[in-house]
């Protein structure tokens, strides 16, 4: 039963709430901010690239002369936005929507639950992640700027680099403390919380897609953790962790114990940091499952072997670290054995894919602006994948790591791959969170304008990577390759400024749908799944009487029943 509680105020409601629907609500309004922030810094960092040493408009005059000549970008400047960037984009905005925004709303009204299981250390979790997110922006303030060590913080360069990288490495301390908070969270809620008769297999997908990422983040994220702690302790108490012997900079030895490994701290990354690709891909899985079912009017086809196909993933993205590492000039035996791992680990992501498009074969499919960011998500994802199996033998990769191939490769799988994902959560649950639905109209302009400029963007970088292109050049013009790829680099910058551009319908619809006057039905989509048992928005405990599970999460179109869905919490007459 619904229990009667005292009026909470302002900062009790709203900022230090407890409550996981006002958490998830906090963690999606600060990821979205920490995104669009994110987004700024690539936006100035295309026009470098595009226009090399020109001024950049609108901002450059207000930058400092330490980042920019005349309003030109300086490379030490290039190089702090592109660390920060990674990040940013990572580390404070998808991870942060997609788990804590996402998860914290959805999981427990799918699960039949009142709240999470421990809701102080989730108020704990979004109060870290705030913490950490700070910290690494107030870096850009300090003498010689932000992290310029690039997303990766490679040793040795970050432990001899700027003051900067000692804030970006505290703030990362927090944002890591925030996800192992939020993963132990999100483990024991959906084990133990469910309601009656929500077997295992009677989740939503997206539940599942939930409880294996809290799996990844609670394994692979201490360390990251440790190997943020050694670092930090290399710059500030002497140790050498990551400092080898023999270290020269500008002429000079570097006075330290020596005998530290770079190689140590890219095995530390790289093993939380594959695990994260699973991380920022699998809630966006989830959230297409959900979109798909609903939309064709179908049950998912081969739903266990999609979850079954979860937790192989999960456990094979902790056996691929080293592909990343190729080149360090490891032997061909411990190549070999990451080379055969990274092309099982594609098998459990096919079967997911596979099963979502047989998903729409026979279905009575309808295209709110949900499906259509879902059934673009499907074909932009199998171009990530597929773009990441030459990268993952020992031989192509030594022609394509570390060039512009990568960044097209990587940025298919999460921008319109996983980013659109996060727009179809927010379109498909906006009527559940604020009780309206967002226009469909300005939906689908954005859409539009989205799938097209996404594309225009990554994949010429394909292209670029492929004729020789480096990632991290502050001009590419100044190599011959490079000049003639440079048709390909403006159409880039220009793409990813109408982007830009098209997030404005988003924008307008987002809060302009806000202030509608009349209220939605309160399942609108017709759907099964017990988050849609509630009231929209859920009140305080979200359900009136505990609820019960009889069926499973995807009932539609069952012969013989009255309406083409039958919700799973509501007992069907034989």
């Amino acid at each position: 039963m619904t229990e009667e509680h005292t009026e909470l105020g302002f900062w009790s409601k709203y900022v230090f709430s407890t409550d996981h629907k006002t958490i998830g609500i906090q963690y999606g309004i600060t990821a979205l901010l920490f995104l669009f922030f994110g987004f700024c810094l690539m936006m100035m960092m295309r026009w470098q690239l595009a226009y090399p040493g020109q001024a950049i408009p609108l901002v450059g005059g207000l930058l400092s002369d330490s980042n920019v000549d005349k309003g030109a970008m300086l490379p030490d400047f290039y190089n702090q936005l592109g660390a920060m960037h990674g990040t940013i984009m990572v580390f404070m905005g998808i991870v942060p929507l997609a788990v804590g925004a996402f998860g914290n709303f959805v999981v427990p009204l799918q699960i039949g639950a009142r709240d999470m299981a421990f809701p102080r250390l989730n108020m704990m979790s979004y109060q870290a992640f705030v913490i950490g997110g700070l910290v690494m922006l107030a870096s850009f303030f300090l003498p010689g700027g932000a992290a310029s060590s690039g997303w990766t913080s490679y040793a040795p360069l970050s432990v001899i680099a700027t003051t900067g990288q000692t804030f970006g490495l505290i703030g990362m301390i927090f944002l890591i403390a925030s996800s192992l908070l939020g993963a132990i969270n999100f483990i024991v809620t959906i084990i133990h919380l469910r309601a009656e008769g929500m077997t295992f297999f009677r989740l939503p997908f997206f539940v599942w897609s939930q409880l294996v990422t809290a799996f990844l983040l609670l394994l692979a994220f201490p360390a990251l953790q440790a190997a943020a702690v050694f670092q930090l302790m290399d710059r500030l108490v002497g140790t050498s962790f990551f400092l080898p012997s023999g270290l020269v900079v500008g002429g000079a030895a570097v006075e330290a114990v020596g005998g530290g490994s770079p190689l140590l701290w890219q095995h530390l990354f790289w093993f939380l940091a594959h695990p994260e690709v699973y991380v920022l891909i699998l809630p966006g899985m989830g959230i297409i499952a959900e979109v798909i079912a609903i939309n064709t009017r179908k049950p998912l086809w081969g739903y266990r072997s999609m979850v079954y196909s979860l937790l192989i993933l999960g456990f094979l993205s902790f056996t691929v670290w080293a592909h990343h590492m190729f080149l360090t000039g490891m032997g061909t035996t411990m190549s070999t054995f990451f080379q055969t791992t990274t092309m099982i680990i594609s098998i459990p992501s096919v079967i997911i894919l596979s099963c979502l498009v047989i998903s729409l074969w026979g279905g009575s499919i309808r295209f709110p602006v949900p499906m259509l960011f879902a059934l673009a998500f499907l074909p932009m994802f199998g171009i990530g994948g597929l773009t990441g199996l030459p990268l993952g033998l020992a031989v192509p990769d030594v022609y394509l790591h570390d060039s512009y191939y990568v960044i097209g490769h990587f940025h298919y799988v999460v921008a319109p791959g996983t980013i659109f994902a996060m727009f179809a959560g927010i379109y498909h649950w906006y009527p559940k969170v604020t009780g309206r639905s967002m226009n469909e109209a300005l939906g689908k302009i954005h859409f539009w304008l989205s799938f097209v400029f996404m594309n225009g963007i990554f994949m010429p970088m394909l292209f670029e990577g492929m004729a020789g292109v480096s990632r991290r050049l502050f001009d590419p013009t100044i190599y011959e390759h490079g000049a003639a790829a440079h048709g390909l680099t403006v159409m880039t910058s220009w793409s990813a400024w109408c982007l830009a551009l098209a997030q404005i319908p988003f924008i307008i619809n987002f809060f302009w749908s806000m202030r509608k006057k009349d209220r939605e039905v309160e399942n609108p989509w017709q759907a099964t799944t017990l988050e849609w048992a509630t009231p929209s928005p859920p009140p305080h405990g979200n359900f009136a009487e505990p609820p019960v599970v009889y069926a499973g999460p995807y009932e539609y179109s069952v012969p013989g029943a009255p309406r083409d869905f039958s919700p799973q919490f509501v007992k069907q007459e034989s």
